[in-house]
């Protein structure tokens, strides 16, 4: 089997430094620190990859793309490799990504794996439906800052374990959804989103994050978005410091204590004092007491993620210092309800982490009402 790889080596940079996104941020976001994620991505699924086709005798060779999009990282593996005959910017892309998919497809690839964001899976698409690559099945491995698509699955693990069970010859061809988000507009503060079409892969629904789904805008929820607000207002403690993730829940809970929430940021609270759109830096200068320090998120709709989407300010490093116990999860029974599975997701970026905040967290969903829900 030929499989493909093709890596966005910039994708997710924007994410911790708080830009919301790389497109068209790439040398501020360097400013402000940002290092590359998507190759430790790249290299995760790899490793696991390789992992597999050593245990259970895989039979394959991977055809990939040059340089930082995927052949500086396939060489330092044990796996079996080409690399495509093809010319890419020092500064990759989009034009790049395009051209390399219908170079991977020439080169025999019917099943190519990517690492990037959701602007990844949609020069995927362009270039699938440019050159009519109907027969092509795409894998994402999540590395951007959003990824809304349908098409990535949780993490890179999941992506080695679908292409083992795609070897075996066990699943099926399904659509998945790719969304187009404006980044543009959601560094301004508004949510754009719409979909942009949809891409072949192999169906394995429990390895896959789902699209996003809006929060429903009716009084029901309304109404419970305010409760869950005024139960934490009602538990607050002086000193206490509160970092607000994006999203309507939480914002309901900001328009309640008077503040200005950046709806797709992360802002912090304290004491009536507030700072809107801190990065991973900036949080980690502002929490002098772990101990007085609560993360407050609310997961995305139907995908059902906690961490590692959107909200990638609140690092590993942020949830290791403030600790499991101190993050309050908010979700009204309707949201809870539409997510897939019924289980919550992680994908932090660091194993040890994400196995931290593993088993069952509590979740509000009403005032007073506290349900327990797993996370996987």
């Amino acid at each position: 089997m030929k499989l493909g790889l093709l890596v966005n080596p910039i994708a997710g940079m924007g994410g911790r430094v708080g830009l919301k996104g790389t497109d068209g941020v790439l040398e501020e976001a360097i400013r402000r620190g940002a290092e590359p994620v998507a190759p430790i991505r790249a290299r995760e699924f790899l490793e696991a990859l390789e992992s597999l086709s050593t245990t259970m005798d895989l039979e394959l060779t991977i055809i990939t793309c040059p340089g930082p999009m995927g052949a500086d990282i396939v060489k330092n593996t044990n796996l079996p490799f080409e690399t495509i005959d093809i010319a890419i910017n020092e500064k990759t892309s989009s034009e790049d990504t395009r051209k390399c998919v219908a170079a991977l497809y020439a080169a025999d690839v019917r099943l190519l794996v990517f690492v990037g964001g959701d602007g990844t899976a949609r020069d995927i698409l362009d270039s699938v439906n440019e050159n009519h690559l109907d027969d092509l099945l795409v894998l994402g491995v999540p590395s951007g800052v959003k990824m809304y698509s349908g098409i990535f699955v949780v993490n890179p693990k999941d992506a080695a374990e679908v292409v083992r069970l795609v070897t075996q010859g066990t699943v099926h061809p399904a659509e998945f959804e790719i969304m187009d988000a404006d980044e543009e507009a959601y560094r301004h503060d508004r949510f754009v989103i719409r979909l942009y079409g949809y891409l072949k892969a192999p169906a394995v629904p429990a390895r896959f994050q789902g699209a996003k789904q809006a929060s429903p805008e009716t009084v029901n929820e309304h109404e419970a978005q305010e409760s869950i607000a005024r139960y934490i207002i009602d538990n607050m403690e002086p000193g206490e410091m509160y970092i607000l993730g994006p999203g309507t829940t939480v914002k309901t809970l900001a328009d309640l204590l008077g503040m200005k929430k950046t709806v797709l940021g992360v802002d912090v609270y304290q004491d009536g004092t507030v700072y809107n759109d801190v990065n991973e830096k900036r949080l980690l200068e502002l929490v002098k007491d772990p101990e007085k320090t609560w993360i407050v998120v609310s997961p995305i709709g139907h995908q059902g993620m906690l961490f590692g989407r959107g909200n990638q300010q609140i690092s590993p490093k942020i949830i290791k210092l403030v600790g499991k116990d101190h993050i309050r999860v908010l979700s009204t029974p309707g949201k809870l309800k539409g997510i897939e599975g019924k289980t919550l997701k992680v994908d932090t970026g660091d194993s040890d982490v994400d196995a931290m905040l593993r088993g069952y967290i509590r979740v509000i969903t009403d005032y007073n009402e506290v349900r327990l829900v797993k996370v996987e």
